[in-house]
């Protein structure tokens, strides 16, 4: 089943529980120019279902990326790891900013595998976080 057929109301409420923010990258919807999408942890290529506790919010480039992927390798231990899950996990667990606030630092063998996978820190992406710690809107406090 895709996106198509889960219900507003549940949208609305996977929103709310992410609070506008891409489990990922952690974009706030008022700083992108799509909406935010609602995507599936275990995706539906892979047997994921439209069930709440299977759904969370990305930014357009983050679930392009995350496509269907659940596991990738850690590039420092060279060993596969599940993806970052942001309905289960938390984000501080496994990532943390740089020292300016715009790239994503894996701090766990999830994390690193999860930017890796993700192409989180995109030179695009970090010259857009740029502006918006220029603008006072990033990073997010956690």
């Amino acid at each position: 089943m895709t996106s198509s057929y889960i219900p507003e109301s549940l949208r609305q409420r996977v929103r709310a529980l992410a609070g506008e923010r891409c489990g990922y990258c952690r974009s706030h919807q008022q700083y992108l120019l799509t909406p935010l999408e609602i995507e599936h942890i275990i995706p539906s290529s892979r047997e994921g279902t439209d069930d709440e506790d299977n759904l969370w919010v990305a930014c357009t480039r983050c679930n392009r990326f995350k496509s269907s992927q659940i596991e990738a390798v850690d590039p420092i231990t060279k060993e596969t790891h599940p993806l970052f899950n942001p309905r289960a996990q938390k984000w501080r667990d496994h990532f943390q900013w740089d020292a300016e606030g715009v790239v994503i630092l894996g701090v766990t063998p999830i994390g690193r595998a999860s930017v890796e996978a993700l192409n989180l820190n995109h030179e695009l992406s970090i010259a857009v976080r740029r502006n918006w710690v220029a603008a006072g809107w990033h990073p997010p406090i956690e």
